[in-house]
């Protein structure tokens, strides 16, 4: 990615939350968001380091590709998928940078998952795969926290993969890149800074690219809708007390406590 490409960013002023784009070490107000096609810079919001970021993303829904690098199904004894295998996050489990993820009592195996998502920047619908990166507003590092135990018990993964905190994203949205800058990037996950994810984006089975005309085939993607792009092998289990990270070269890095869920 481009060091030098745009980063968008939700950030909280007066309990209010506000689009932005970062200019140096301040952020400047993006007054008519980041989806039109030349967003407007408002007025300086306050210093990067300062102010609270929030999730860069309100999706009206967050889809999910599993099994997209061939170490991860290794790892689980299963199959790469002929096509991909697609399932959904609720929006209610997207939290942002530093927010706690939260255990729910429910599970007793919750396990991290770094990937690479894409941000949807346009309305969409059968697109084609060449034609797929015009829809992109940009990327962002997203963690796809799961209930390993939960999954493997029931047919369908909508419990083990929804529960809220469960979709941690951030801090920001990279613009300006192409198909082509996020082929080869290192997506790493630690965990209380101790290294239990390495992978690249070029290992993955589906490209980006495919991805988006693919599920542009099943569904309409939205501007803000969100595809995670699966994950590299060494997803381990996550334990109350934990800070978890993940980063992607050229992206940003993403940081959320865990902590038990307080019911």
């Amino acid at each position: 990615m481009d060091h030098e490409a745009t980063r968008i960013v939700r950030v909280e002023v007066d309990g209010m939350p506000i689009w932005g784009v970062i200019d140096g070490e301040t952020v400047h107000s993006l007054p008519d968001g980041p989806f039109g096609p030349t967003p407007n810079r408002g007025a300086i919001l306050g210093l990067l380091d300062d102010l609270v970021l929030l999730a860069p993303v309100t999706p009206s829904k967050v889809i999910c590709v599993a099994r997209n690098y061939v170490a991860h199904a290794a790892e689980h004894a299963v199959e790469v998928p002929k096509k991909p295998l697609l399932f959904f996050k609720p929006p209610s489990s997207v939290i942002g940078p530093e927010a706690m993820i939260a255990l729910p009592g429910e599970s007793g195996q919750v396990e991290h998952e770094a990937e690479l998502a894409i941000v949807i920047g346009k309305r969409c619908r059968r697109i084609g795969e060449k034609e797929a990166w015009l829809a992109v507003l940009g990327v962002t590092c997203a963690n796809d926290v799961t209930a390993r135990d939960i999954q493997r018990s029931e047919k369908l993964w909508t419990r083990g993969k929804g529960f809220d905190t469960f979709c941690p994203v951030g801090p920001w949205i990279v613009t300006g890149g192409d198909h082509e800058s996020v082929m080869d990037l290192e997506v790493r996950c630690s965990v209380n800074y101790e290294l239990r994810q390495r992978g690249r984006t070029s290992e993955m089975v589906f490209s980006p690219a495919f991805l988006i005309s693919y599920i542009s085939r099943v569904m309409t993607l939205e501007p803000g809708d969100l595809i995670l792009t699966g994950t590299p092998a060494g997803v381990s289990p996550l334990t109350a007390g934990d800070t978890v990270t993940v980063e992607i070269d050229g992206v940003g890095t993403l940081t959320n406590p865990v902590e038990d869920e307080v019911v």
